[in-house]
């Protein structure tokens, strides 16, 4: 106690002092039979719980929370849980991605406004993690994450069964491969417990960033939802916030340099989802670290994919934590001399020091530096005239074939277009065409869907078809996968040249290069782009007009303009 009081913790500007001073906010709490010694000068921590039936990667963390609750007790501090809005990437339209920089305005404004030190965040679903650690960013407290964990592996028919199985399914039932009947019995297999996509997608992506950039402790990513060893990872964060608060272990002295640099490359190395780039960017703006997307083609680009799962692989999450888990990639990495080994984690240690000890129980499951699953990177950064900003792809989920290639345009204007003609028989597409979806942007969907995987025409499915050339600038799951170009930035809604691209238009694609072109003169572009005029503004009221205003582009992470950067921890004046 005598090091709290020797530097005056947050709370106290709430809770300290005798009598009258602050008679109202010891009381007004003391309502939830908070005893005498709670407002000593201990540490009070926040619980930022995502929790929401709406959410089912989340509907566990009423449980999670108060393992939370208890490390926290247990430490010596005093918990404050509170909600904060949770979009759910099933069930939220048209897409969570909107939400997501709402909810990190949520964290952000109920953090600073409150008499916390200290700040564990509970996050799962895709968006919830990048809102949660975006708002955490501008206000700066010591700050822990704990992720929700997989569900377990999904079983079908004897075999485990992921989310890129179903995408395969799904496929086979358009072609006419798989029944109705079918279908209905893998709805049933696919997700056997509450937790986020059992295979690498967004959700899991983002957990394991989490863990590589040191906010959460080892083992963060990839225990099961169910499992109790979760429960107990829980306890631990608890434990271990109170102890950060004591060393002013604030979120800017794990946010680094080091560590976004340390995410990009186990991006690469787990075959990640491409929605890191805009996530991990957005983060980085707001802790005020310089991070471009161009930093994905120079950091990871080397980077070995070494884990063999689903949707680069084979296996699911389950599989991998059973066989060592994220540590075994950060350890073999950190020895091979790929990561920062020396960044600070959550755990008061270094990454090489608090991963020093994993041992890899499945060599098919994850594989190593030295013999890695592939030797493409997880992400690619594209450029070229069609995306002038950039576009991502990730090149070990798309056939090789198809990564240097050049094919005709067929164009959709938006999702309703793509929807009405995918399947027509009459569609002029063939295997070699490249489809192209437009309007799906931040501004111009809005909130940029995850609309990229584009489905192959049915007659395409039928012919034996299993992937194609797709471009947009939309976003894709995690969980997708095939030669799709995502990202392209500027969008079409704002006049980049994705808005004037044109059936028949010839496109080509070298992964290799890092190109992306569009196959007309620079004279014929810049005069469809001075004819083109742009489509109506799609939102006129609320949250949804702030953001079509206000946003940026996929490049810059998508984050609301004014949104950018941080203003600290400073204790606003009192308002009695």
């Amino acid at each position: 106690m005598s090091d709290d009081k020797k530097r005056m913790l947050r709370s106290q500007a709430w809770f300290e002092g005798r009598g009258a001073k602050n008679f109202a906010h010891r009381s007004w709490v003391r309502s939830r039979g908070v005893p005498t010694d709670h407002f000593d000068g201990r540490p009070v921590i926040g619980i930022c719980n995502t929790w929401s039936e709406l959410t089912p990667c989340n509907s566990h963390f009423r449980d999670l929370a108060q393992h939370v609750r208890e490390g926290i007790l247990e430490a010596g501090g005093v918990p404050m849980e509170f909600p904060v809005i949770s979009p759910g990437e099933m069930l939220t339209r048209p897409t969570a991605m909107l939400l997501r920089n709402l909810c990190s305005m949520d964290v952000e404004e109920t953090l600073r406004a409150n008499p916390l030190d200290g700040v564990v965040l509970m996050m799962g679903c895709d968006k919830t993690t990048p809102a949660l650690l975006m708002g955490a960013a501008s206000v700066n407290l010591p700050t822990i994450g704990l992720s929700a964990g997989p569900m377990f592996n999904g079983s079908f028919r004897g075999r485990s069964f992921g989310i890129k199985d179903a995408w395969n399914l799904a496929a086979d039932l358009r072609a006419g491969r798989a029944t109705n009947a079918d279908f209905e019995e893998a709805e049933t297999c696919l997700t056997r417990s509450v937790g986020v996509c059992n295979v690498m997608g967004t959700a899991s992506t983002m957990a394991s960033m989490v863990e590589a950039m040191g906010v959460g402790l080892p083992d963060n990513a990839a225990i099961p939802a169910q499992d109790a060893r979760r429960r107990v990872l829980a306890r631990m964060v608890g434990r271990r916030i109170v102890e950060m608060v004591r060393e002013d272990l604030t979120l800017d002295k794990l946010l680094t340099r080091k560590a976004f640099e340390n995410a990009i490359k186990v991006n690469a190395a787990i075959g990640g989802s491409t929605n890191a780039v805009i996530h991990l960017t957005a983060v980085a703006r707001r802790m005020g670290v310089e991070l471009t997307i161009e930093d994905w083609h120079q950091i990871g680009r080397e980077v070995p994919t070494l884990l063999n799962l689903q949707p680069s692989g084979r296996y699911m999450m389950q599989d991998f934590h059973e066989a060592g888990g994220l540590p075994v990639i950060i350890r073999d990495m950190c020895e091979a001399g790929l990561l920062h080994g020396d960044a600070l984690t959550a755990a008061g240690i270094t990454l090489a020091e608090a991963n020093e000890g994993a041992v890899c129980l499945n060599p098919d499951v994850i594989h190593s530096v030295a013999q890695p699953f592939m030797a493409n990177s997880g992400v690619a950064i594209l450029r070229g005239n069609l995306c002038p900003d950039g576009a991502v792809i990730k090149p070990s989920a798309a056939a090789p074939r198809l990564l240097k290639h050049k094919g005709r345009a067929v164009v959709f204007e938006n999702q309703q277009d793509l929807h009405r003609r995918v399947d027509d028989p009459a569609l002029d597409i063939d295997a070699d065409s490249i489809m192209v979806l437009r309007n799906c942007g931040p501004k111009g969907f809005p909130g940029m869907p995850e609309l990229g995987m584009l489905p192959i025409p049915a007659k395409l499915l039928k012919q034996g078809v299993t992937d194609m050339v797709r471009i947009s600038d939309a976003r894709m799951s995690g969980t997708a996968f095939g030669a799709v170009v995502l990202h392209i930035s500027p969008e079409a809604a704002v006049g980049g040249a994705l808005a004037v691209v044109r059936d028949g238009d010839l496109i080509e694609l070298d992964v290799a290069e890092r190109r992306l072109d569009l196959l007309i003169a620079e004279q014929e572009l810049q005069q469809r782009l001075a004819a083109w005029t742009p489509p109506p503004a799609p939102a006129s009221r609320g949250y949804a007009k702030l953001y079509v205003d206000t946003v940026n582009q996929a490049h810059d992470g998508c984050d609301l303009e004014f949104l950018v950067g941080t203003s600290g921890h400073d204790v606003p004046p009192a308002q009695h």
